[in-house]
């Protein structure tokens, strides 16, 4: 991969603060912004190279945040585990399909997963609070989940919170705030094995990496502050990252439309 100019690695800390931020704030979904970040406001133009990064920068920033869920009892440990195995090894699987894949397809049905994640958060909130029922882990639910969930992380190179969290309610019975933090445990998971798989096929950039951490850290702090600050505000947040996550679709589907031939 060409080096990075000076520019280049202002907006790559930049990107990863803007990450870091919009996950502080919004919770699940803010990190599908990392690979048009670095792809389109970076310039790094190896979609393969810019999946491998962003999937251990985001590792890292999910296992850091695990540790303040853990103090505050949100993580359900049982379920974690269980969850998080059987799906690193569907995140391999997807990985490896994810690097066979054409560089215009890939981005094609990633911007796909965009507008899916967009309309996940808009729709309305409930409150599943599982109150009284408590944890109850079922394990032929929550490794076909684990699984399935795994496989699409891998293969986009996402921490597939979105995914994980309401995949969590429903196979380990699991409020939404263990939810939350539980599914901490299986990003860091999935993105570090999505990574793991990238490397070794020489698909990461480390100093990318080391940008993206310390931009996604300190955007994270700022992110959370600023969502104690604002309270109920929140969701109108939500409405407008889901209006932003639409518009970067589109434009992803109409750049990468030559993958079907179509332009």
């Amino acid at each position: 991969m060409p080096h990075l100019t000076a520019v280049q690695m202002m907006l790559a800390v930049l990107a990863g603060g803007v990450v870091g931020f919009t996950l502080g704030l919004i919770g699940g979904g803010g990190s599908i912004l990392a690979v048009p970040l670095l792809l389109y406001v970076v310039g790094v133009h190896d979609p393969h190279t810019v999946i491998g990064s962003t999937a251990l920068a985001v590792a890292v920033n999910a296992y850091v945040n695990l540790i303040p869920h853990w103090k505050q009892g949100n993580v359900h440990w049982k379920a974690a585990v269980a969850f998080a195995i059987p799906g690193a090894v569907g995140a391999y699987a997807g990985s490896v399909l994810g690097k066979l894949a054409n560089d215009k397809m890939l981005l094609f049905l990633f911007a796909i997963l965009m507008l899916i994640i967009a309309a996940w958060m808009l729709r309305p909130k409930r409150n599943r609070n599982a109150a009284g029922r408590g944890p109850n882990v079922r394990i032929g639910r929550v490794v076909p989940t684990g699984l399935t969930t795994g496989l699409v992380s891998g293969f986009f190179g996402i921490g597939g919170g979105f995914l994980i969290v309401p995949g969590l309610v429903f196979s380990a019975g699991l409020s939404m705030a263990e939810a939350i933090g539980t599914s901490l445990f299986s990003v860091g998971t999935f993105g570090l094995t999505t990574a793991v798989s990238y490397a070794l096929s020489g698909l990461v950039d480390w100093l990318i990496v080391l940008l993206y951490i310390g931009g996604g850290l300190v955007g994270g702090v700022l992110g959370v502050y600023t969502c104690t600050r604002i309270g109920r505000n929140v969701r109108r947040l939500q409405v407008l990252f889901s209006g932003v996550l639409v518009a970067v679709a589109c434009y992803m589907l109409y750049v990468n439309l030559t993958a079907f031939h179509l332009l």
